[in-house]
């Protein structure tokens, strides 16, 4: 078992492309980190640096208390599983498993009970003897899985591991790997660009953009205090709306205006904006689909708009409506709709929507910051 260090972690290409702009990130023992963001965003670069398979053009990895930057990835006792699988083909599932400990000339007898006890906690014991291309995708990404638990390594890396298989599988399989966190306890550092499998997963996630890291944080923490606009928009599906506002701040507080609406905002926001001095300024007003509130009748606190497109999604509707020349997606439970509309609202309906006061995300429209940033 291991923590990891990384400092000021760069890496620039031939050309001066800098792909990872000073990564800074401690990783406890046993910890559950979860590298997330768009295609092109550094992550599995970064990941790659800590498994030896790209050079690291400056700072500092330590795993447990050993310096790794000139360490042979064979080394660094880390295991890596790829989105590829990367298993031998000529090989069955078994000689896959054992190929690792063989070249450690490991004795058989304990080959044999890490490749058996790896498979049973993957429930691939009777596809031992099967080739690679006799196997569905799910089953080889168990294989490629299975070949990093028999190595017993400090760290697990795993690069989009789930990305080639069908939506449902994908579910299963990351029930699969939450179960298997909990049955080998060691420290895994996941890349994904699904934002379902790093909530889901992460004891924290990084989420990054363009080679910078944005924000640090629990699940809970990221979705409920993003740090800035990008991250407001990634972490959600369907992503948060984003309104032009205005901040007005008078002698009993503060509030926001969105066209003719008057948005309040709870004590708690208030109280955090007195504390950072913040003064009456143009806003970006973030609200979470499933925080907007519909309302029987326009007043005003509401905002007036259309339904454009509804989608039913069984539980709740999708509510994709029209406020002026703004797109708005609204999440409604079902059971909040009259029956009448519970399959969807039609076309052009006139309807009213209005901002909780607690759960609205204020941001700088220059810096893109949060205003009550953590």
């Amino acid at each position: 078992m291991a923590t990891l260090s990384l400092k000021n972690i760069k890496k620039i290409y031939d050309k001066n492309v800098v792909a990872v702009h000073d990564f800074n990130l401690e990783i406890a023992d046993k910890e559950f980190i979860v590298l997330v963001g768009p295609s092109g965003c550094g992550k599995s670069t970064t990941l790659r640096m800590i498994a030896g398979l790209e050079d690291i053009s400056d700072g500092d990895l330590f795993i447990g208390e050993k310096r790794m930057n000139d360490v042979e990835p064979k080394d660094r006792d880390i295991a890596m599983v790829f989105q590829n699988y990367a298993l031998y083909p000529h090989m069955t599932v078994y000689e896959n498993m054992a190929f690792a400990l063989k070249l450690r000339k490991t004795p058989k007898a304990e080959i044999d009970k890490k490749v058996r006890e790896a498979a049973e906690i993957l429930d691939i014991t009777t596809y031992l003897e099967r080739k690679p291309k006799a196997l569905s995708g799910g089953q080889r990404q168990r294989v490629a899985i299975g070949r990093a638990i028999v190595r017993e390594p400090q760290v697990f890396l795993m690069d989009e591991p789930l990305s080639n298989l069908d939506a449902k599988l994908r579910n299963q399989m990351r029930a699969e790997i939450i179960k298997l966190r909990q049955r080998i306890d060691t420290t895994f550092i996941y890349v994904t660009h699904d934002q379902t499998e790093a909530m889901t997963l992460g004891d924290r996630i990084v989420i990054m953009k363009d080679g910078f890291i944005q924000q640090i944080g629990t699940p809970q923490q990221v979705f409920d205090h993003p740090a800035n606009i990008f991250v407001a928009g990634f972490i959600g599906s369907p992503q948060m709306n984003l309104f032009d506002a205005k901040l007005v701040k008078d002698g009993a507080g503060y509030y926001c205006t969105y066209g003719e609406t008057r948005v309040a905002l709870s004590d708690r926001i208030q109280k955090g904006l007195a504390a950072k001095g913040v003064n009456s300024m143009d806003v970006t007003l973030g609200c979470r689909p499933e925080h907007m509130t519909l309302k029987q009748a326009a007043d005003p606190t509401t905002v007036n708009a259309h339904v454009d497109v509804s989608e039913m999604m069984g539980s709740e509707v999708h509510l994709h409506v029209v406020a002026g020349e703004k797109d708005v997606v609204l999440r409604i439970p079902s059971t909040d709709l009259p029956a009448q509309h519970r399959a969807g609202i039609p076309f052009g309906t006139e309807v009213h929507f209005s901002f909780p006061e607690d759960l609205v995300h204020l941001f700088d429209p220059s810096t893109e910051l949060n205003l009550l940033a953590l």
